[in-house]
């Protein structure tokens, strides 16, 4: 077994790109197998800062593979316009890109439709990102008006699919919104016919690639998008994403069975963030958490939107944990914290009158749950120059260590900054 998977163990935006980045050098395959283009990393690589959302982390090295696969749905117009902007900062894309033939395709009419639901959702809107991830998702479940990678590389089943399903989509968006303009199906089968054209030397089975890959002894890389909390079966649902965001995700969005891997991470940041809708027990709405936010730059990679900003909630992540089955955690953003007298991480909630250290299946409870913190001092200094364990403060190694115990999964990699540099591994 030679196979690792970073898994986010929050709602997401953990800095899960970084680790990615730094492990890469030790793997010759990096497979994203989840989620679309609704989800993003930040990388820092060679002086430059990229901001990736379909594309694995592998694309930065030359020489390593990087495989979209079949869990994955893709917006191919917006994959090609992703590609030309790492393209604009020196980086080719080769042949090294692989790309699911099974992995399912986003059309417009699953954005405009995401849109009106949203809308009509009102206050009780998931707080989607209007980018028709879930309306595919839910056209793969369905079956029926489904478009794969696979079918957009031969013009005549999109011919013969297409004029369908448009139609179908005419109606139902006419009827949810009657100002919608009606979607052109020769239109739509241009366009994607020349997108077909363009990616065809990608499109592969990338299944049957990595079981030849491990077979002959490649080491692999799953990289995890979002984050275990808004895995669809596991999550805060409904407030939770299309796929299986948790590590329960890599066997049905990659063909890989996950004993194959030797080695899961789960990646959480020193304090929690939410995006969108949906309860966050430690949320701060007051000072501290504006300070928070703007320490750690918490504004979506792909919205912009502001993220909600916490305490570390420490019931929320242990499940996160427990779900994903991580053999170690890598603690990210911890200098976000260095200017506070005192930190807090949320070690049980109330709920009801009743303490509980178990993460609630129903969301009302998790609503109504209030938290119960552990108080320990700050550190108040500068630690992003830190160069090993021992050069942070006892204060600091602390907090870290009371992480550890929280989750109940020995910490291996602190994060003290963006920079490749600002990262001390653990024995």
């Amino acid at each position: 077994m030679s196979a690792t998977a970073v898994i986010g163990l929050q709602w997401g935006d953990e800095a899960k790109g970084k680790i990615v980045d730094l492990l890469t050098d030790q793997h010759e395959i990096v497979v994203r197998y989840l989620g679309g283009n609704n989800a993003g990393h930040t990388v820092k690589f060679d002086g430059k800062t990229f901001k990736l959302s379909m594309l694995p982390a592998g694309v930065l090295r030359p020489g390593v593979v990087s495989v979209i696969a079949t869990g994955v749905v893709i917006n191919p117009t917006a994959l090609l316009k992703e590609i030309a902007g790492v393209k604009e900062q020196g980086i080719e894309i080769g042949d090294d890109l692989l790309i699911s033939d099974r992995a399912h395709v986003v059309f417009p009419y699953h954005m405009a439709e995401e849109a009106i639901y949203e809308k009509q959702r009102g206050d009780k809107a998931i707080g989607t990102t209007m980018r028709g991830i879930g309306l595919c998702y839910r056209e793969k479940a369905n079956r029926s008006h489904a478009i794969r990678m696979g079918d957009i590389i031969r013009p005549d089943v999109l011919r013969e699919k297409i004029p369908e399903i448009v139609d179908f989509k005419n109606i139902i968006l006419s009827a949810l919104d009657p100002e919608h303009k009606p979607f052109d199906a020769a239109e739509i089968i241009d366009q994607y016919v020349s997108l077909g054209e363009h990616f065809k030397p990608h499109i592969t089975d990338t299944t049957a690639f990595l079981h030849r890959q491990i077979k002959a002894g490649k080491r692999l890389m799953f990289e995890g998008a979002q984050g275990s909390l808004l895995d669809i079966d596991h999550g805060t649902f409904p407030f939770v994403t299309s796929s299986n965001s948790s590590g329960a995700g890599i066997h049905s969005g990659s063909g890989v069975p996950e004993r194959h891997i030797s080695q899961m991470i789960g990646v959480v940041k020193a304090y929690t963030t939410r995006v969108g809708g949906g309860p966050c027990p430690t949320e701060l709405l007051d000072e501290t958490g504006q300070h928070i936010r703007d320490e750690g730059n918490e504004y979506g990679t792909v919205t912009g939107r502001p993220r909600r900003c916490g305490w570390l909630d420490a019931v929320a992540t242990r499940y996160g944990s427990q779900v994903s089955g991580v053999d170690c955690i890598a603690v990210m953003l911890l200098d976000v914290l260095s200017k506070l007298p005192e930190v807090k991480i949320c070690e049980a909630y109330e709920i009801n009158g009743k303490r509980t250290e178990d993460f609630p299946s129903q969301i009302d409870d998790l609503a109504a749950a209030k938290p119960i913190y552990r108080t320990v001092p700050g550190w108040e200094c500068d630690i992003t120059a830190a160069k090993s364990w021992d050069d942070l403060p006892e204060n600091a190694q602390s907090y870290v260590k009371m992480v550890s115990e929280l989750v109940g999964v020995p910490v291996k990699i602190v994060s003290i900054g963006p920079d490749r540099e600002q990262t001390i591994f653990l024995d």
